[in-house]
């Protein structure tokens, strides 16, 4: 096992969780989102600034730009919305895709005005939960259901997923 790349809807725990693995595993921990970042502006004023396809390539740029070993990385909940992000992703390391249902995401966002997700003019936190997710469940080598769990036993899930996957 090399890297391991959290994927799933923004609220779903990929920094989070990451760090946890990342510090129970001895890995090196990487936010792409914080990549991202050095652009000088927060997420959400990046997709109010310069637009939602603007976000989604220089998301999936940042993705391709990453070239580490024995890191936990945590990329954007919008990773999957172009296909070169998704084929580096996947030539990284073992991808991982942190389940949860549309409720469980709703209920663990509250600042969607703020936040910084990828949402194109009239679009529902609905509406990209139903385009993602076939597009995560694709993408990922596991998928972990993470339904009503803590962070310590989303960690565990995760390393147990792991183990049998190797």
């Amino acid at each position: 096992m090399d890297n391991i790349i959290l994927i799933g809807m923004p609220g779903s725990g990929k920094s989070s969780v990451g760090v946890v693995l990342a510090k129970t595993l001895g890995y090196d921990f990487l936010d792409v989102d914080l990549l991202l970042q050095q652009q000088g502006a927060l997420l959400q004023e990046l997709l109010d600034e310069k637009g939602v396809e603007w976000f989604l390539d220089a998301e999936a740029d940042a993705i391709a730009s990453v070239h580490c070993s024995h890191t936990v990385i945590a990329p954007g909940g919008s990773c999957i919305c172009r296909e070169r992000a998704i084929e580096h992703m996947r030539s990284l390391g073992t991808v991982v895709y942190l389940q949860l249902t549309l409720e469980e995401v709703e209920g663990r966002i509250h600042n969607m005005a703020t936040r910084g997700i990828a949402l194109q003019p009239g679009q529902t936190l609905a509406d990209v939960y139903a385009y993602r997710t076939p597009l995560y469940e694709a993408c990922a080598h596991l998928t972990v259901p993470v339904h009503n769990q803590s962070l310590a036993e989303t960690v565990v899930s995760v390393q147990q997923a792991l183990t049998q996957y190797k």
